[in-house]
């Protein structure tokens, strides 16, 4: 990071903190979501500390509530993981980071930090906007998943609000926004219809894992095509 990273009057900033907000509050329904699915207070806030990246937080909740095991759970969030390392190498390419800094741009090489600096012509901007969106949607996310949980934890029972389904929703709002043009959606209810028929046959856990390996395959077979 350089010194000209924070300056307020950049555009790249602007934008980093307005997404840093935005996605940042998010938090608190990870948060809530988590205790309301089994975690503890530490754990939640364990996981945003630690996984920090929202769609593996909340599939990770989302399999542990519906009663699957701990390790088809982390499964299913590595899967969805795995994005975040594709972003690794074109960050990489801009950012050129190196120490202590190299590791802390892989924790907050997310989407929205990848978005921001990718989003900006001249490299001194890519720089700007990726530390700014990342290390800002990281503090933002970080303290209202504290909040979500102790909010969530003073609820109880999650059933008797009706919350504990309220993970898949969630995951699926996170995900809305990201399915633009006709083949993220024709792979999206691809993969909707691969976990429902096998919900029923699957652990809990796995079927997510079934739909993200097929959603890999028709990524992988249309590469093969335009290659």
């Amino acid at each position: 990071m350089t010194a000209t990273t924070l300056d307020r009057s950049s555009p790249a900033v602007r934008a980093g903190l307005s997404i840093a907000v935005a996605t940042g509050a998010y938090g608190i329904s990870f948060g809530a979501l988590g205790v309301a699915n089994g975690l503890s207070v530490l754990e939640t806030c364990a996981l945003s500390l630690l996984m920090f990246t929202g769609g593996s937080q909340f599939a990770y909740i989302g399999v542990i509530g519906g009663g699957g095991t701990p390790a088809s759970a982390l499964g299913a969030a590595s899967l969805l993981g795995l994005r975040n390392g594709i972003y690794g190498m074109q960050v990489n390419a801009f950012l050129r980071p190196s120490g202590w800094r190299r590791l802390l741009a892989a924790h907050v090489t997310i989407d929205e930090s990848t978005a921001t600096g990718l989003a900006q012509e001249e490299r001194e901007e890519q720089i700007r906007g990726f530390w700014t969106a990342g290390l800002g949607v990281f503090a933002l996310w970080n303290l209202m998943t504290l909040v979500g949980a102790l909010a969530g934890d003073a609820l109880g029972d999650p059933k008797q609000w009706g919350h504990d389904g309220a993970a898949v929703a969630a995951f699926t709002g996170l995900l809305w926004p990201r399915l633009h043009g006709r083949e993220p959606w024709a792979i999206a209810a691809v993969c909707a219809v691969v976990t429902v028929v096998c919900l029923p046959l699957l652990p809990p856990g796995v079927p997510i894992i079934v739909a993200a390996a097929v959603a890999g395959a028709i990524g992988w077979s249309r590469r093969e095509r335009v290659a």
